[in-house]
């Protein structure tokens, strides 16, 4: 998937009701995290696919630790106050991602590197970002405000390291995902406009094998795609049975990604490290 294809993934806001402690929880809303960054996912949509305010809080929830796990380490105590969230975090898997980079100290930087950073204080002739090393970034005659979050590609001298912002089309490699908390039901999310290729997942839709090179023509040919994916306890089918749609009519394509599984259910983050890998394959072979 390149730079220039937007992939997101739908994931219900019901993801965690199969599991009832908040330890197992957050596990699990991690494995979504690191699939969707092993496969260059830019957005994570969190939809409800039930009433959404009896969902608010696993919505939330699901949100929460999605965007927790995607900021750098060094960032995380800056950008997220203490939340009972929050409370089994250490449990959340690394990224490892090219916006999640080890070095703590000025003199392990590289020029023009880039880096998430977070803002620390505001003067008049500029403002001082926490990029995770010894010494805060300056960038001059910037309108920020402290605690907001930015892209930066830094410069280095003897005495100072500056700072310039960048913006997401400047960056040409993948640099993480952000999350969506939608209000939207399953229908509504797939009728977007915006959305060039919608596919759904399913153990009822057709196998991959059959058709797979339709669908890498229409992947190579669309600028954002959405993989959609189930419930724990009920699948796009019938998400959209209750919801009076048709699947098919709204989705590309469905498919079915496990043709000859041995269990009655796979769990969704198991069927969204599969797809994404298999989606991955196909546009890069």
């Amino acid at each position: 998937m390149t730079k220039s294809r937007e992939v997101a993934v739908a994931v219900p806001a019901s993801l965690v009701s199969d599991v009832p402690h908040l330890r197992e929880k957050t596990a699990k809303i991690g494995i979504v995290g690191r699939a969707a960054c092993i496969f260059g996912v830019e957005e994570i949509i969190v939809y409800a696919d039930q009433q959404f305010k009896r969902q608010r809080r696993d919505a939330n929830l699901i949100a929460t630790i999605l965007s927790y796990l995607e900021t750098p380490q060094y960032l995380r105590k800056r950008l997220f106050k203490i939340r009972p969230e929050l409370r089994y975090a250490g449990v959340l898997p690394p990224l490892r991602s090219r916006h999640h980079p080890l070095a703590n100290r000025v003199s392990g930087l590289v020029d023009g590197e880039i880096r998430e950073g977070a803002v620390v204080s505001v003067g008049r002739s500029g403002v001082l970002v926490d990029v995770g090393v010894d010494r805060d970034a300056f960038i001059r005659d910037a309108n920020l405000r402290v605690g907001s979050r930015v892209t930066v590609a830094l410069k280095k001298s003897k005495n100072s390291l500056e700072a310039r912002v960048l913006k997401s089309s400047e960056i040409r490699e993948y640099w993480g995902y952000h999350v969506t908390l939608s209000k939207l039901t399953l229908g509504k999310l797939l009728n977007d406009s915006s959305i060039d290729l919608v596919i759904g997942t399913s153990k009822y839709g057709k196998p991959f094998s059959e058709v797979q090179h339709e669908l890498r023509d229409r992947m190579r040919d669309s600028q954002k795609v959405l993989v959609a994916f189930g419930a724990p306890s009920q699948g796009l089918y019938q998400i959209a049975r209750r919801e009076k749609i048709d699947l098919d009519s709204v989705a590309d394509f469905v498919i079915n990604v496990f043709p000859f599984q041995e269990v009655e259910t796979v769990r969704t983050e198991e069927a969204i490290l599969v797809a994404l890998g298999i989606l991955r394959f196909l546009t890069k072979s």
